[in-house]
């Protein structure tokens, strides 16, 4: 049986208190034990436990040792007391077992020292100051013998926010989503602090079934799976030439032997949503069709003046665009995530296709958008994603997880970049009583040389990225390439309207 969990919704303000109870045991064998509110919990209950999943295995190889990071800015100054005195009731109600949390072993208060003075007056030394940390924090990975989190406090002034807390977990605990559906339900609505933030529409997939039977439809219906099953065959084919021989080109930006134990430099800038949707409804495409379109216009200008001013035709640079493969997708609701037999079930449910970006010289700005979204339109018309995960379940029950490893970083480390975007929460939350300013998540011990991530939150999205200082020595010129690409779209769509 999967771990279950049901769990009142009155108790969700206590779920920050639900990744303080996660280990994996030195014999890599998991359990949850819910126990009946009448009923302590005996040691002979809960000594088997359940073997991780294969994700969970993937996530604790050594060239996919993955953490993910949560930078959060807040809008007032944190103190490590307020976070240890939150509400942890909730432990006695669900635990992984065996374990004891300790929590001066996770919860850090950083000393900045006598950069805090100096960023009062200059918020950009305590930017470099929090860069500088995560950088460092990404050079460590996580004690497997204790439960597979840490939070860092750092009091210190930047130019977004008042302090900065950065909350590490391992990938193989679970994956975006539910991490952030996770940091959803420890908040509440700064507006109104007894409330809890509402949830973000999601929208259910649609099922590959005719609505009816006439034969227009049905000719139809068959002309659909036609399309789906050729551009699946071709996805396949192109992710197993991939692993056996077909590379990117070696740009400067392409990783280089031994990346994923490197420590990864994770910086990230605001952008204006509302420039987005303007993009968006000028060309009529979606929301991440407009930001690949960025990326890769970003990546054109960035590489065209590494060489000189002098883009190379044909260039081959791919990014794995992560995919959320639940039948529900964005954020839900954690108690339904915990759900036996839930359609948005907790853990790493994710895929992945690959995506050719257009690093081309365009003279319409536009026209980053446009071969964008021609691209992404074929793959999302196939079963790429979902053949991804379910190729990766079968290789590992059938020739183990250490060939499904070396599968699959034959292809990440044969491609340039990946790319993946979260919807996060709608409106201003708080945690711990404090208004958070910014979201901002990454990954690192990834064997790529590039990782952008794009983070909603209201009516901003921030653009964050994690970069190989080998390969990318200058980080925020490519932000910076990547907010001058986005203000010529805008300025290029609106003109046009």
């Amino acid at each position: 049986m999967l771990y279950t969990c049901k769990v009142p919704s009155t108790q969700q303000n206590s779920y920050k208190s639900f990744i303080s109870s996660l280990s994996f045991p030195s014999k890599m064998r998991l359990s949850v034990k819910i126990p009946n509110s009448h009923t302590p919990v005996m040691a002979a209950e809960v000594e088997e436990g359940e073997p991780l999943s294969p994700w969970a295995m993937f996530y604790r190889q050594p060239q996919f040792n993955c953490n993910i990071i949560f930078i959060l800015g807040f809008g007032k100054i944190l103190t490590i007391e307020e976070i240890k005195l939150a509400d942890n009731s909730w432990r006695q109600k669900l635990r992984w077992v065996p374990t004891k949390v300790n929590l001066d072993e996770h919860v850090f208060l950083a000393d900045p020292g006598p950069e805090a003075a100096a960023a009062a007056g200059d918020p950009t030394v305590g930017d470099l100051y929090v860069e500088n940390y995560i950088t460092s924090l990404s050079s460590s990975p996580l004690d497997f013998s204790r439960p597979l989190w840490d939070l860092h406090l750092l009091a210190i002034r930047t130019s977004e926010a008042a302090c900065v807390a950065v909350f590490r977990l391992s990938h193989s605990i679970g994956d975006g989503i539910s991490h952030m559906s996770l940091l959803h339900a420890c908040t509440h609505r700064t507006s109104d602090p007894e409330s809890l933030p509402s949830l973000p529409k999601t929208r259910r997939r649609p099922a590959f079934v005719a609505a009816s039977f006439g034969r227009l439809i049905f000719l139809r219906w068959i002309w659909t799976f036609l399309i789906y099953a050729w551009n699946t065959i071709v996805e396949v084919i192109l992710l197993i030439s991939t692993a056996i021989y077909l590379k990117d080109t070696k740009t400067l930006i392409m990783a280089k032997e031994g990346v994923e134990y490197r420590p990864k430099r994770i910086v990230h800038r605001t952008l204006c949503l509302d420039d987005i949707i303007a993009i968006k409804n000028t060309i009529g495409c979606t929301i991440n069709d407009v930001l690949v379109g960025v990326t890769s216009a970003a990546l054109s200008r960035y590489l065209s003046r590494s060489y000189g001013g002098f883009l190379p035709k044909d260039l081959r640079i791919r990014t794995s665009l992560i995919v959320n493969i639940r039948q529900i997708s964005g954020i839900n609701d954690l108690a339904d995530m915990m759900k036996e037999g839930s359609e948005a079930k907790w853990g790493n449910r994710i895929g992945a296709f690959l995506l050719r970006l257009p690093v081309i010289k365009c003279e319409d700005p536009l026209d980053y958008v446009r071969n964008g979204a021609a691209i992404t339109d074929k793959k999302k018309k196939s079963l790429a994603a979902i053949f991804t995960y379910k190729s990766f379940l079968l290789i590992s029950k059938c020739l183990g997880t250490k060939v499904a490893t070396a599968f699959f970083y034959r292809i990440a480390s044969n491609t340039t970049l990946t790319f993946s975007n979260i919807v996060g929460p709608i409106e201003e939350v708080s945690f711990c009583g404090s208004p958070l300013v910014y979201i901002a998540p990454s990954v690192y011990g990834h064997p790529q040389a590039l990782m952008v991530h794009v983070q909603s939150y209201m009516n901003k999205i921030k653009v964050v990225i994690a970069v190989d200082e080998l390969a990318i020595p200058d980080p925020h010129r490519l932000l910076a390439d990547i907010t001058d690409s986005l203000q010529i779209m805008k300025d290029a769509a609106t003109s046009t309207t």
